[in-house]
């Protein structure tokens, strides 16, 4: 049974706002995407549309700052730890009925949800990143791998490094990479990126650009924690109702 076509303004517009979540907060772009696409299509199908806006715009991130090096140091362990992970659990995404990976999809992000709300607060020793690091990379990659979501465990260990805010920025900017990267190489193997996907996730990327850009503007006049958590109760009700429904 095939699916009717959806409509590309209506993506576009999803991208829009997953572009400026991301200018905001710095991060938010797969979460945002994932969440609303999902009420669409397969989930597969979703993060296929989601790998070229996802993989530029954190590019753009990751080297939009003078900390570049030592963030891809302080994380390099991670980022391999996430494309095994990544390429390791792309079969679920791949394989799963739709309404299937629709509810692990939906349970990931109240998941996320609910623990950024909760904020515990804790540090990661230096000496414990070496091996750290690849272990929550590859949980990272695996979830990932099932669902196109990339946030859970990586953003809660990455912000435990105890980086200056900008070293931050960066960080998630490279570990964001890795993480499109993987998902695109492993939808590819398995056959789920074709032509017609690359094309319209290439088109996404203007819509994605201009919302980062406008969000980057916005980033100083919004009050930060208001919008942090109006964010995080909208994609705890998304990702109930995806759950659930």
């Amino acid at each position: 049974m095939t699916q009717a076509p959806i409509d590309f303004t209506l993506i576009a517009s999803i991208f829009f706002l997953a572009g400026l979540v991301k200018g905001i907060m710095g991060m938010g772009m797969p979460t945002v995407a994932m969440g609303l696409l999902g009420l669409l299509m397969a989930p597969v199908q979703a993060a296929a549309l989601l790998v070229a806006p996802a993989v530029t715009t954190n590019i753009w991130q990751m080297v939009a700052g003078p900390h570049l090096r030592a963030s891809m140091q302080r994380i390099g362990p991670l980022m391999v730890g996430t494309v095994i992970g990544t390429i390791g659990g792309i079969g679920f995404l791949a394989s799963a009925h739709s309404a299937s990976a629709g509810v692990a999809l939906g349970v990931v992000l109240a998941a996320y949800a609910l623990f950024a709300l909760i904020s515990p607060r804790f540090v990661v020793p230096r000496t414990s990143e070496s091996w750290l690091g690849p272990i929550v990379g590859l949980l990272t990659g695996l979830i990932s791998g099932s669902t196109g979501i990339f946030v859970i465990p990586m953003v809660p260990y990455i912000s435990s490094l105890d980086l200056e805010r900008e070293q931050l920025i960066q960080a998630l900017g490279g570990a964001f990479t890795a993480s499109a990267l993987a998902l695109g190489v492993g939808l590819w193997w398995t056959d789920h990126y074709p032509i017609a996907a690359l094309s319209s996730s290439l088109l996404a990327l203007i819509p994605a650009f201009i919302g980062m850009m406008i969000g980057q503007r916005l980033r100083a006049k919004i009050p930060p924690v208001t919008f942090r958590r109006v964010f995080l109760y909208s994609i705890l009700a998304l990702g109930l109702y995806m759950a659930l429904r």
